[in-house]
């Protein structure tokens, strides 16, 4: 993957990472491995439950989108190949998050995010300064990311409504990525992010987190 990077010149990347974001954004990427509520028989929620559990999943797909956007954009400028292949793999796994919160949100008869392009576009612009500072910062941004992400998995996981088993089976599994992916990156070699870097994040994921639920 890094090698086909480096024969792309600066037209290329750009067109590269536009359709990344467009399908990201507006697209539907398929899912490399198979939806883990497969298998879960779905149940009829009650109106309420059923706008609960689809803000929920609203709020983690928009996290799905931040991640594409924050990774493609740390993978546009890290310096290592080795950094560059781990966030690209990372995003592929993120890329079935997306899918499976998508279909979740259309069983529950909702929809994304109106502001899903500067969801994409501000974690993107993110990604691109944390990696401009070196690969041991991106990979930092990683593991402070996922494990914000994985903090808030465990809140829906516990606030979801009892029955809503299909959306618990796939935030099971999307929490066990996350804490992979961080994992990973620390045993690459990330740094420490100083203060206030994660208290930003954590502030803006909350934000986030408000609107998405909603709108």
């Amino acid at each position: 993957m890094s090698s086909s990077r480096s024969r792309f010149g600066p037209l290329d990347q750009v067109l590269v990472e536009t359709q990344r974001a467009l399908e990201t954004v507006f697209g539907n990427p398929p899912a490399a491995r198979p939806n883990p509520a497969a298998d879960t028989p779905d149940v009829v929620l009650d109106p309420h439950e059923r706008r609960h559990a689809a803000g929920l999943m609203r709020i983690n797909h928009v996290g799905e989108v931040c991640a594409q956007g924050l990774y493609f954009g740390q993978a546009a400028v890290a310096r290592e190949p080795d950094t560059r292949d781990h966030l690209l793999e990372a995003a592929q796994e993120e890329t079935d998050h997306l899918a499976w919160c998508a279909q979740r949100l259309r069983e529950l008869d909702s929809r994304p995010s109106m502001f899903n392009p500067l969801w994409y576009g501000g974690s993107y612009a993110l990604g691109v300064l944390a990696g401009l500072r070196g690969d041991g910062w991106n990979l930092g941004f990683v593991v402070e990311t996922e494990r914000q992400v994985e903090a808030h998995l465990d809140e829906h996981l516990e606030t979801l409504p009892p029955a809503d088993a299909r959306s618990r089976d796939i935030l099971r599994q999307m929490k066990e990525d996350e804490a992979r992916h961080a994992d990973h990156a620390e045993l690459a070699g990330a740094r420490a992010l100083p203060w206030p870097i994660p208290s930003l994040m954590s502030a803006a994921s909350s934000v986030m987190k408000t609107v998405a639920y909603r709108l």
